[in-house]
């Protein structure tokens, strides 16, 4: 009997912005809302967004903000079986994961953006 597969929602919440909106997307959560920036993994910016973390990174070629969402699990290779037979589709192209990082990319039906991670890593 195969083991039953679980995931969780992740603490990571990355907001992927036009070049042209990045500074005025950050001194929105900055200066506007106030939250307070995380600063321990510069250069990257982000902000606490309740018990979330929240990620801004300008992307060039974008027309328009994207959300990508973090979900773990405590079983990577089964999740990754799981979800292939679900018809989720993997989208590994999307972005590049540093070497040794386990996780890979998916897309909801409405085309938001997953990282699937064995549990909490970060990607920051």
């Amino acid at each position: 009997m195969s083991k039953k597969v679980t995931f969780a929602a992740g603490r990571n919440i990355a907001m992927k912005v036009p070049p042209h909106l990045y500074e005025a997307t950050v001194q929105f959560y900055r200066d506007v809302l106030g939250l307070r920036e995380i600063t321990e993994h510069a250069p990257a910016v982000g902000f606490e967004f309740g018990s979330n973390n929240l990620w801004i990174d300008s992307v060039a070629g974008m027309s328009q903000a994207e959300t990508w969402l973090e979900v773990v699990t405590d079983d990577i290779a089964a999740a990754a079986q799981h979800l292939e037979a679900a018809g989720v589709v993997r989208r590994d192209e999307i972005e590049p994961l540093p070497q040794g990082f386990n996780a890979f990319w998916v897309s909801s039906p409405a085309s938001i953006i997953h990282l699937v991670c064995q549990d909490a890593q970060s990607w920051a």
